[in-house]
C-alpha cells in the first residue's frame, strides 16, 4: 500500500474522464503524481492494458487542455507490488493558466491543487496567474471575458479609413497567437467593464451638487460622451476690442482633451474604479486609479519621459491619432497654460494621479496681455485722487475693455497699492499707499 493522496500526490483506480482536471490542478500549482490504477486508499489495482491506456492518456490531455500541457507531463509504467501501474509526473506549467478547452478560461475551466484535493480556480486565481505569466503588463494579459464583440471600435476605424477585422486583431494586441482575447481586446470591446463618473459643484467644494453623469459602454464611446459633456462646461465669453469680437474657453480645450486621454490611457485597469471627473467653479479635476510606476518620478514626467502602463492601448490611441507621441500630453496641458497666471497642477499618490486645470476667468491676470506700467500708473492715480473707485470707473477713465481694466486693477492689487473691499455689485478699489 501507498502513502495517502496530499497536495502533490493523486490516486486514482482506472482512467477516467475527471484525469483531465487532476491534471490541470497540479500544472497550474506546484506540480506533482498522478498514480493510475490505485486506489484512493493506496491500494494497487493495477492496469490491464498499460500501452493502450497510456496512448489514452497522451491523446486526451494534448486535445482537451489548452495551452499544449504536454511538455510538462511524463507519462510512465511501474510496476508495483507485482502489478503494472500508470505513473504521471507533472511538472508546473509556464504558461498558466491551463484550462480545458470545451469550458474556456474561466472558474469552471480551470482548476488547482487545494491540499487532497483538486477544485475550481476562483476568478480572482485566475486573474494572478495571468498577471504572473505575462509579467504584470495588463493590456497584454489574457482577459478573463472570452466573449467581446467590437461594434464601436470597428466604427472608429472605419471612420478613420483603416481596417479591423479578426485578420488585424493579433497585430494589434486585441488577441494572442491562440486566439484568446486579451486584456486590450477587453479595453476596446463593447463589454468594457469600467466607467467614467463626472460631477458638477456649486461652488469650489464638494458640499452641493449641480449635476452628476455616469459615463457606461464602450472605452471610446465614454471618450467622445465624457468630453462633450465637458465641453458643455467648458463656457465662451467674449471680449470687443473695437469693432472685433474675441471669444474664449474657460479652459484651454487642447488641455481638456489631453487631460482625460491622459486619465484613460495611463490608469492602472487592474483594479476596478472608475475614472473621476470634478468640476468647480475655480477648476476641473481629473483623477485615474494608478500612481506612477516604479524608479518614475513626477519631475521625470514632466521632462516628456514617458514609461507607459499600458503601452498597447496607447498605440492604438496613436493610430487613431488621438495621441501625437508617448509622454507629451502633461506637457502639451503645460504649453495650453504658457500665457496664465495659474498653472495646471499634477498629483501624485501610491494609487492615484490628479490633473488639475485652474478656470482661466478665475485668475488675477493674464501674462499674455499684462497691463502696462503707464496705465497702471495713471490707474494709480486716479485711485489716490478719488479714495475709491468701482471696475466700471477704472474701464471708462482708462478706455479699455472689461478684461483688461480688471487686469490692471488685480496688478495693483498684487503690488500692493490698491485693496478690494466689498462683494458683486458693491465691489470698490481703495488707495493703499502712503498718503500724501
Amino acid at each position: 500500500m501507498l502513502h495517502k493522496e496530499n497536495e502533490y500526490t493523486e490516486y486514482t483506480r482506472e482512467l477516467t474522464d475527471g484525469l483531465k482536471k487532476e491534471v490541470l490542478a497540479f500544472v497550474n500549482a506546484h506540480g506533482g503524481s498522478i498514480y493510475i490504477g490505485v486506489d484512493n486508499d493506496g491500494t494497487v489495482v493495477g492496469v490491464q492494458d498499460i500501452d493502450q491506456t497510456m496512448l489514452r492518456i497522451a491523446s486526451m490531455l494534448r486535445d482537451s487542455i489548452h495551452p499544449d500541457v504536454m511538455m510538462f507531463v511524463a507519462i510512465r509504467s511501474e510496476e508495483i507490488e507485482g502489478k503494472d501501474i500508470i505513473h504521471l509526473y507533472i511538472s508546473a506549467g509556464s504558461n498558466k493558466p491551463y484550462y480545458l478547452i470545451k469550458n474556456g478560461l474561466k472558474p469552471s475551466g480551470v482548476y488547482v491543487r487545494q491540499g487532497s484535493a483538486s477544485v475550481q480556480a476562483s476568478a480572482e486565481q485566475i486573474r494572478q496567474m495571468i498577471k504572473y505569466a505575462d509579467g504584470d503588463v495588463f493590456d497584454d494579459s489574457l482577459s478573463l471575458d472570452q466573449n467581446l464583440t467590437f461594434q464601436k471600435t470597428a466604427s472608429v476605424f472605419q471612420n478613420k479609413g483603416m481596417k479591423f477585422q479578426e485578420a488585424q486583431f493579433i497585430s494589434l494586441g486585441l488577441t494572442n497567437r491562440d486566439g484568446l482575447f486579451t486584456n486590450l481586446g477587453l479595453l476596446l470591446s463593447d463589454q468594457y467593464p469600467f466607467s467614467i463618473k463626472a460631477a458638477v459643484f456649486q461652488g469650489n467644494d464638494q458640499s452641493q451638487f449641480k449635476d452628476r453623469r455616469e459615463f457606461t459602454g464602450p472605452l471610446l464611446s465614454q471618450l467622445e460622451d465624457c468630453y462633450a459633456y465637458m465641453q458643455l462646461n467648458n463656457q465662451t465669453s467674449a471680449e470687443f476690442h473695437g469693432l472685433y469680437r474675441q471669444d474664449s474657453k474657460s479652459y484651454p480645450e487642447e488641455a481638456l482633451r489631453e487631460a482625460l486621454l491622459n486619465s484613460l490611457v495611463h490608469r492602472d485597469y487592474s483594479f476596478s474604479a472608475s475614472n473621476i471627473v470634478g468640476i468647480y467653479s475655480d477648476r476641473m479635476e481629473f483623477t485615474s486609479i494608478g500612481g506612477l510606476l516604479p524608479g518614475i518620478h513626477k519631475d521625470d514626467i514632466m521632462l516628456g519621459i514617458s514609461v507607459c502602463r499600458n503601452p498597447k492601448l496607447a498605440n492604438i490611441f496613436y493610430r487613431l491619432e488621438l495621441i501625437e507621441a508617448y509622454g507629451t500630453g502633461l506637457l502639451k496641458i503645460q504649453s495650453a497654460y504658457k500665457s496664465s497666471f495659474s498653472q495646471p497642477e499634477f498629483i501624485t499618490s501610491t494609487n492615484a494621479f490628479k490633473v488639475i486645470l485652474p478656470h482661466l476667468d478665475q485668475q488675477p491676470f493674464l501674462l499674455k496681455d499684462p497691463p502696462d506700467q503707464s496705465s497702471e500708473s495713471r490707474l494709480l492715480e486716479f485711485v489716490q485722487k478719488k479714495k475709491s473707485i468701482s471696475r466700471q470707473e477704472a474701464e471708462d477713465f482708462l478706455e479699455v475693455s472689461l478684461s483688461t481694466a480688471t487686469r490692471t486693477l488685480h496688478a495693483l492689487i498684487e503690488q500692493g497699492k490698491i485693496q478690494r473691499t466689498g462683494r458683486g455689485k458693491n465691489t470698490k478699489y481703495q488707495f493703499s499707499g502712503p498718503q500724501h
